[in-house]
């Protein structure tokens, strides 16, 4: 049987916004809610009998539960929100919300959607989370896409802030929606005005145009002049002189963020991500000692950096050895980090370290499906290459197809060669000439030469045909299969090469 291609949408912000503190979905003020809670002390306790709370002394705590949210520990902190939440707090039913996005489970993004929407009558912070969440949205509607944009304008004239590069977003994703926006003029209009986020929306701009390189020394005025204000530029500045060679740049910027992170004011996250820049060989030369030095320091309280480091022994094995890989992937593990997972899976798909075995791989794989793309794209390639003592061609298929329209274009490569190949089900010419197309953009000999190979054995009638698919796909696809948004502050792309 010839595999059909599957019609579910994905859009380029979900790529780019795949990760928690990249929708800028965290630290929730407490202190406005605590102050509601004293001033309702009373009816608090009685309200808390009829919920099963130990009297006062048991009360949900929201700065608990930030705090718990901030150290990884997302059990507790959804204790606590949900508690407040159904007592009508709004602050808890928008942390509630957060961590329900943070899942990426479907299903928990429509409770989400459901409980920002019940506290957007009452607050910005709600709005500008719905907004967000509108924008983010797979196969949105246009009646979505201009509600998403009332959404974020009212947020923003309530001063709540993350509202213009959202914004940004939806203008250069669906022009179509918004025929009298320019998003250039629009952002100048913006930093004319002095808006704080405007220079970042520049970014994303020169990012989206895959002009940043040429945009370099104005990226570095930019993050500068809000590195105070706005960590992100930690992570950007970083970007900027490792692909500058500024090594004593570098070093400052280090400094300054350990000093910021000392007294608050850098997130262990935005550490994350810098040391991850560091090691980042695609930007420039690595510094990885002080990558390691960075994640060592942050992961006992901040779980991901676990995985971040075994990424790191990974991609420099003179860092450590197997053993202590395997900790850090155990750290990351029992924190529920499904990148842990995904490494693990990897190590076991290829041998390297460990003895391979398909079968492991495929485990760990599974636990991270749904949460990290590259685990859908390593499926399919197990089930293609017949690693499992066959080739299961549909399981391929849809696993590969996942990951391709989630924006990982080695997986359009792997259907080109499904379908062209003809293991485990009858070759298909025009599905093959349709993946091969979109795998060009890889621009590797590769794809390039088999893209060409199989237009030039398609006769004319079904070429018009294969071309025909082709657009439908692309038009599936939306902006995904055309730009690539690679914003550190938006994005951490999970591919073949990097995790």
């Amino acid at each position: 049987m010839t595999p059909t291609i599957l019609t579910t949408p994905q859009t380029l912000w979900e790529r780019a916004c795949s990760r928690r503190g990249q929708l800028g979905l965290s630290d929730a003020p407490s202190r406005s809610l605590r102050e509601q809670a004293r001033s309702h002390m009373g009816s608090l306790c009685a309200v808390a009998l009829a919920v099963s709370l130990a009297g006062c002394a048991g009360l949900p705590d929201q700065r608990l539960a930030n705090e718990a949210l901030k150290r990884g520990d997302t059990a507790l902190a959804a204790q606590n929100y949900k508690q407040l939440a159904d007592l009508g707090y709004s602050e808890a039913q928008v942390g509630l919300a957060d961590i329900q996005v943070d899942s990426r489970d479907p299903a928990q993004m429509k409770q989400a959607e459901a409980t920002y929407r019940a506290a957007a009558s009452v607050s910005p912070r709600a709005q500008a989370r719905l907004g967000r969440l509108l924008v983010a949205k797979p196969g949105s509607t246009e009646a979505e896409q201009q509600e998403a944009e009332g959404l974020l304008k009212k947020a923003s004239a309530n001063g709540e802030g993350n509202t213009l590069i959202p914004l940004a977003m939806l203008y250069l994703q669906y022009p179509h929606s918004f025929p009298n926006v320019n998003a250039q003029q629009q952002i100048s209009q913006w930093r004319a005005e002095g808006k704080p986020e405007a220079g970042l929306a520049q970014v994303l701009l020169y990012r989206t145009q895959g002009t940043y390189d040429q945009h370099l020394d104005e990226v570095e005025t930019i993050c500068k002049a809000a590195l105070n204000t706005t960590d992100i530029c930690y992570v950007e500045l970083a970007t900027v002189y490792q692909k500058k060679a500024a090594p004593e740049q570098q070093a400052e910027l280090i400094k300054q963020m350990q000093a910021a992170q000392a007294r608050g004011a850098v997130s262990a996250q935005r550490v994350d991500s810098v040391a991850r820049v560091l090691g980042d060989a695609t930007l420039g030369t690595t510094d990885e000692k002080t990558a390691q030095s960075l994640l060592e320091g942050i992961a006992p309280g901040y779980p991901a950096s676990w995985v971040s480091l075994a990424q790191l022994l990974y991609d420099f094995p003179e860092l450590g050895d197997v053993d202590t890989m395997m900790k850090y992937l155990d750290n990351g593990r029992a924190a529920d980090q499904p990148r842990a997972e995904l490494l693990l899976g990897k190590l076991y798909y290829e041998g390297k370290m460990v003895p391979a075995d398909a079968k492991v791989a495929e485990e760990h794989f599974q636990k991270a499906v749904g949460r990290e793309v590259a685990a859908d794209y390593y499926l399919g390639q197990i089930y293609r290459r017949g690693y499992l003592g066959k080739v299961y061609s549909q399981k391929a298929l849809d696993h590969l197809l996942t990951a391709a329209r989630n924006g990982q274009n080695s997986a359009d490569f792997a259907i080109a060669q499904l379908f062209s190949q003809g293991k485990g089900t009858k070759p298909d010419p025009l599905n093959a000439y349709v993946f091969s197309q979109l795998a060009k953009a890889q621009n590797t000999p590769q794809a390039t030469e088999l893209a060409q190979t199989l237009e030039a054995q398609l006769p004319p009638a079904q070429l018009a045909e294969a071309q025909r698919l082709l657009k439908q796909e692309q038009a599936v696809r939306g902006a995904l299969s055309q730009n690539t948004l690679d914003l550190h502050a938006l994005e951490e792309e999970d591919g073949e090469e990097s995790l």
